[in-house]
């Protein structure tokens, strides 16, 4: 029996009982677990969005105080910037993005009927065609009322959830400026706080941890929105070029579709073809390429220096976490997925260097 601890399986079969084991005491205990949930769920908004200001305010408040002013000068600083960038964005961007989302809104009928056309005029000509894409075209314009029925029910639903949860958002959105002002205010307290209930040594250790946490968040976090930021711009720029209709509102979409990595630029050009290829047959081309040169510039030029390493996350990896992730918490899941993984990694390599590092030291205080 004591050669069998010793054993690396030995250890794993341990710890893999022992976690299933503790799965199946959360679950039949969930009447304990249930209020708890809820409880958290009701302050995370307001705690998820005061964490993602302070990442990104956090280095404009360090620029102020190594201008040698005081700390709570300098939040007050970083909240009038950000007033400041509201503002701008509220007066200059928001009224020419509505406008363009009213107009696309009042299009959509006359796209709608262009595409109707467009499957009748192939219906006339279904010689042409080839019998598996007649086949396709016909299932489809049999199921078109169908799909648009789905796609209006869905888009009810998320909006009467919406409206729903109104007052909750609003309470979260007044709570932000508070949380993010104690943020910004204590944060060099939190890990002096966490360490003093631990030994010297284990209390280094996780004070190693907690600076790599804050490492891999910063750098996601700040990260996505620079990056984001460039593919933004290069689309506006883009669309400008080839005349797109909607062009704002087409690369403010892509902007925010960007957060998701790997497969936003995906879901942000969808929108873009569709407008485009009935704007002109042409700009399908042109927005292909367009989207094809921005995600070049993104992920060979501004990612690798602006995210460096930080993440180290392979493309299947990060697939296979997303659609894992929207497939349980829907688009919450898809947004947080990656931060989420690379958290629960970080912490995973560092307990496993620390274990190979102690049992390294023991081995050598053997010999």
């Amino acid at each position: 029996m004591i050669v069998l601890i010793h054993k690396k399986w030995f250890h794993v079969m341990t710890f893999l009982i022992m976690l299933f084991l503790l799965i199946w005491l959360v679950s039949i205990t969930d009447f304990i677990f249930t209020p708890v949930v809820q409880l958290i769920g009701a302050v995370a908004f307001p705690v998820i969005g005061a964490g993602l200001l302070f990442y990104l305010s956090k280095p404009v408040m360090h620029f102020f105080e190594r201008l040698k002013i005081n700390r709570v000068v300098s939040i007050i600083l970083v909240y009038l910037l950000i007033i400041l960038l509201v503002t701008l964005f509220i007066l200059y961007i928001w009224p020419i993005a509505q406008r363009q989302v009213a107009n696309l809104l009042e299009a959509i009928p006359g796209m709608v009927r262009s595409v109707e056309d467009f499957i009748d005029y192939w219906q006339d000509n279904y010689s042409l065609l080839p019998a598996p894409v007649l086949n396709a075209i016909n299932d489809f314009t049999n199921n078109l009322p169908t799909i648009i029925e789905n796609s209006l029910n869905n888009l009810v639903s998320v909006v009467g959830g919406f409206l729903g949860q109104l007052f909750t958002i609003i309470a979260g959105l007044v709570l932000v400026p508070f949380f993010l002002f104690f943020m910004l205010k204590d944060d060099y307290k939190l890990v002096p706080f966490l360490t003093q209930f631990f030994t010297p040594k284990k209390a280094k250790n996780l004070r190693s941890l907690l600076e790599k946490i804050d490492h891999v968040l910063s750098a996601f976090i700040q990260g996505q929105l620079i990056v984001s930021l460039f593919v933004g711009i290069m689309l506006f720029i883009g669309y400008l070029i080839i005349g797109l209709d909607y062009a704002l509102t087409l690369s403010l979409f892509g902007l925010m579709m960007n957060v998701i990595p790997f497969i936003g630029p995906y879901i942000a050009v969808v929108p873009a073809l569709i407008v485009g290829g009935i704007q002109d047959p042409m700009n399908l081309i042109w927005v292909s390429i367009i989207m094809l040169v921005a995600q070049q510039i993104e992920s060979n030029l501004i990612s690798p220096n602006v995210m460096g390493q930080a993440l180290d996350l392979h493309p299947l990896t990060i697939i296979t976490v997303i659609l894992a992730a929207g497939s349980i918490a829907g688009f919450i899941g898809i947004v947080f997925a990656v931060p989420f993984y690379a958290v629960a990694k970080t912490i995973i390599v560092h307990f496993y260097q620390t274990y190979t590092e102690s049992r390294k030291n023991e081995k050598d205080a053997l010999i």
